[in-house]
């Protein structure tokens, strides 16, 4: 590249502004066009149908016109100073402008170089620097920047606790010193999300990215997330992450491939209102996630083929009102899922050719009184599933096509009174199935197109059936 072309291009990145002869025109053209739409916008609203002409000018008519010559040089001189006030005022802001960056971006040098340093006690004093330095920022890209480097040294190598060498004293300081610095990070982005999106120093509506972060710990409650937030294959090893009363509103935070293999992760009271949060092909397999009291009234929520193979996830006295939570293809292997005491009241939850073959998945006193829980195509192979007094009020229950081939799932003192239950078509093959106790006095339970073995509990299909219990070609 010429330097004559860089400097050209250095120029048009710059302050864009017309030339005076072509601006001082244009505005007199509006001008003329704004007052001939006045003049005669009067003229019409006065009724005025002609002039009356006058032979002879007198000297008050005379007086007249040239006052209002001079008031229309007047009026012009007052226009091109205008045009020439506001072109100083772009230009004396472009060079503000200027300056402000210059001065960031050396803050900025200094800021970055003190992360690099040798002591925990710098480090740390360059992160506040940093998010200073965002709030301060003079645009946006600049303090995304901040942010940017903020999520980056998260993102560097990171030893954590259960990995250091036994008995080696220095590692173990050097990992509290950079576990410290860590934490601060998180804390700071916490307290900026923390803010109302119109906050001057809100930092909700911005990208982060998290990928591939080993978190042992870190606080984010209640945040708000309205821009795009990664921890794609981020690490939950120990410790606590907390979520808690976190506000996913808007925008897309994903935990795809995320591995939560240790410690607890807490997104209690989170409320789930729109947007999308991805937990696709996330890892469960160890320690907590839970999920009690969550609201999940919009948006969609994916666990897609995520695989719950250790641990407890917890979804229990959670409310899903609206929205998708979509658990497509999961697979429940091993360790715990509870959804004791939830309320289904709308919007979809679809575990849709999940794979159930080990573990608990619980259902147990969970209300389903609206919207679409859909289990068509499920495999129900190991494991255990229990649906104890649940009620099926309202809403859909879909097990259409369901595979019961091992396993135990329970539908023990369960309350089918409105709604609609669907079995149609499925197949209990083998395992246990249970409906002892269960009350159908209400709505539609269809067993139509069954194959297998009928589970115990069930209304005989040879003597009357409970109003809305359908066992036509059943077993």
């Amino acid at each position: 590249m010429t330097p004559l072309f860089a400097r050209t291009r250095e120029r048009r990145r710059g302050l864009r502004l017309w030339h005076v002869w072509v601006v001082l025109p244009l505005a007199f053209i509006a001008a003329l066009t704004v007052a001939g739409g006045v003049f005669y916008a009067g003229w019409d609203l006065l009724g005025v149908r002609e002039l009356k002409a006058e032979p002879r000018i007198d000297s008050k008519t005379l007086f007249d016109l040239v006052k209002l010559s001079f008031g229309v040089v007047a009026g012009a001189g007052g226009l091109v100073a205008l045009v020439v006030a506001y072109r100083r005022q772009r230009v004396d802001e472009d060079g503000a402008l200027r300056d402000a960056t210059r001065l960031h971006s050396e803050r900025f040098t200094v800021a970055v170089s003190q992360l690099g340093d040798a002591s925990a006690a710098v480090r740390l004093g360059g992160v506040h620097s940093l998010a200073h330095l965002a709030d301060d920022a003079p645009t946006r890209a600049l303090r995304q920047t901040c942010i940017d480097v903020l999520c980056a040294y998260l993102r560097l190598p990171y030893t954590a606790k259960s990995d250091l060498p036994p008995g080696d004293t220095a590692a173990r300081h050097e990992y509290l010193a950079l576990r410290q610095v860590r934490h601060t990070v998180i804390r700071l982005i916490r307290d900026h999300l923390r803010l109302d999106l119109e906050h001057a120093h809100s930092w909700c509506d911005y990208s982060f990215d998290f990928t591939s972060v080993v978190f042992d710990g870190g606080d984010f409650t209640g945040a708000h997330f309205h821009g795009t937030v990664s921890f794609d294959g981020a690490r939950f090893s120990g410790g606590t992450v907390s979520f808690g009363n976190a506000e996913f509103s808007g925008g897309t935070v994903s935990f795809g491939n995320a591995e939560f293999s240790g410690g607890t992760v807490s997104f209690d009271g989170a409320r789930f209102s729109s947007g999308t949060v991805s937990f696709s092909i996330a890892q469960f397999s160890g320690g907590t996630v839970s999920f009690r009291n969550a609201q999940f009234n919009g948006g969609t929520v994916f666990f897609h083929s995520a695989q719950f193979n250790g641990g407890t996830v917890d979804f229990a006295y959670a409310r899903f009102s609206g929205g998708t939570v979509f658990l497509g293809n999961a697979q429940f292997s091993s360790g715990t899922v509870s959804f004791d005491g939830a309320q289904f009241s709308g919007g979809t939850v679809s575990f849709s050719i999940a794979q159930f073959s080990g573990g608990t998945v619980d259902f147990r006193i969970a209300r389903f009184s609206g919207g679409t829980v859909f289990f068509g195509g499920a495999q129900f192979s190991g494991g255990t599933v229990p649906f104890d007094g649940a009620q099926f009020s309202g809403g859909t229950v879909d097990f259409r096509i369901a595979r019961f081939s091992g396993g135990t799932v329970f539908f023990r003192n369960a309350q089918f009174s409105g709604g609609t239950a669907l079995f149609g078509n499925a197949e209990f093959i083998s395992g246990t199935v249970d409906f002892d106790s269960a009350e159908f006095n209400g709505g539609t339970v269809d067993f139509a197109g069954v194959s297998g073995v009928a589970p115990p509990g069930l209304p005989s299909s040879g003597g009357p059936l409970p109003a809305g219990v359908t066992l036509a070609d059943a077993w």
